[in-house]
């Protein structure tokens, strides 16, 4: 009986296999029967679409039962007031008014040149010396006719005081008299010019015309002398800046060829706005005791031009712009113990940027949750999950 049973069930299993197998896709394919594969495909297409229906459901109810599917994941800081300081860049040039390339106030030959390059001089020191043209000469003789001029008029002087000659002796004596000391003042002089001395104190920096040439005046240039100790940088404002860069400000000055950084004031704002470029002149003050700062070099100025004790400051990339060009942020409202909140469309009005911050003026109250990573992505009304916030200083 035992084995009877058991050629039953070895019998069924051998038929159930030879069942699943001819209904199986490769033995279809082995037959090669069209109308039998047209079958299959057939059946295999309704099964998938029955199992797409039963996925569909699954999806349905799991959404109904997970209110967390689809949230977009943000972070968040929240903004509070704090000190905000805006500068305005600039480029200037190290520049001073004790710097002078001299030239002559008298035409001749460079008869003498008394100084040297990189030697220290004095106001008034005399650097040079051109060949007055025989000027001397007739000064000495000028000299000479002013001596008897002068001796003529004293002589008419007592006469005309004891009443002895004629009232017209003693103008016309006088009257010599002055006539030839102005002669002798003027040939004074142009004979000085012929002397070229140091308009300032300072160094001379370079001899450009060498002894024993002809110069020109006005035109021949014949050494360059510096004082370093008066540096100042001059630059170039907008004038949308008028208001707010003015005498007093304080500068944060960086000269980067030395590797220095100056903290300053401007000493002089200008009055005049150029029509050509619409800006204004300052000068900011340099100290320069080490003598380490040079005439021309490039600095970088950061001017205070504007100053927030209590400035709300979020960071540029969370900004957006609507199509009627109105700023706005999303901020969270109605968050939950477990992070789920609402993002809220803000709009908002802007002020001053920094760097990569920008001032709120209007349209965030104070301590507002933020949203930052994410802000790109959300919509205005959906759910959202803070999955953390920062406290923005």
């Amino acid at each position: 009986m035992k084995y009877i049973s058991l050629l039953i069930i070895v019998a069924a299993l051998t038929a159930s296999c030879t069942g699943k197998k001819k209904n199986s896709v490769e033995y279809v394919l082995e037959q090669g029967n069209l109308e039998t594969i047209r079958t299959k495909r057939s059946e295999l297409v309704a099964d998938q679409q029955a199992i797409n229906d039963k996925i569909k459901l699954l999806d349905q109810k799991i959404k109904s039962l997970d209110t967390t599917k689809n949230v977009p994941l943000i972070t968040t800081f929240k903004a509070e007031g704090q000190v905000f300081n805006h500068v305005l860049e600039l480029q200037g040039n190290v520049t001073t008014k004790n710097l002078l390339t001299i030239t002559p106030e008298f035409n001749g030959i460079l008869t003498k040149v008394y100084v040297k390059e990189g030697q220290k001089v004095t106001k008034g020191q005399t650097l040079a010396k051109i060949d007055d043209g025989g000027l001397s000469q007739q000064l000495a003789q000028l000299k000479i006719q002013a001596e008897l001029a002068k001796t003529t008029y004293e002589r008419q002087q007592r006469l005309w005081k004891q009443n002895i000659g004629s009232e017209i002796q003693y103008l016309q004596a006088k009257s010599t008299y002055e006539s030839q000391q102005e002669a002798v003042n003027q040939l004074n002089q142009q004979i000085a010019k012929a002397t070229v001395k140091a308009p300032f104190t300072g160094t001379i920096d370079d001899i450009i015309t060498e002894q024993g040439s002809v110069v020109a005046a006005g035109q021949t240039p014949l050494m360059r002398i510096v004082n370093l100790e008066d540096m100042y940088i001059e630059t170039e404002v907008p004038e949308r800046y008028v208001s707010d860069v003015t005498k007093g400000k304080s500068v944060h000055v960086s000269i980067p060829v030395l590797g220095k950084t100056i903290e300053t004031n401007i000493r002089q704002a200008g009055d005049f706005i150029n029509p050509a470029n619409r800006t204004f002149k300052i000068e900011v003050e340099i100290p320069n005791k080490d003598k380490t700062i040079k005439p021309n070099l490039s600095a970088r100025l950061k001017i205070n031009d504007y100053t927030s004790e209590n400035a709300v400051l979020i960071p540029q990339s969370v900004v957006s712009e609507n199509s009627d060009g109105e700023q706005y942020v999303y901020v969270v409202s109605d968050k939950n113990a477990k992070g789920i909140g609402t993002a809220n469309r803000v709009i908002i009005t802007t002020g001053k940027t920094q760097d990569d911050v920008i001032e709120v003026l209007e349209g965030l109250e104070p301590g507002a949750e933020i949203i930052k990573e994410g802000a790109r992505s959300v919509r205005d009304g959906q759910a959202v999950e803070v999955i953390n916030y920062e406290i923005k200083n």
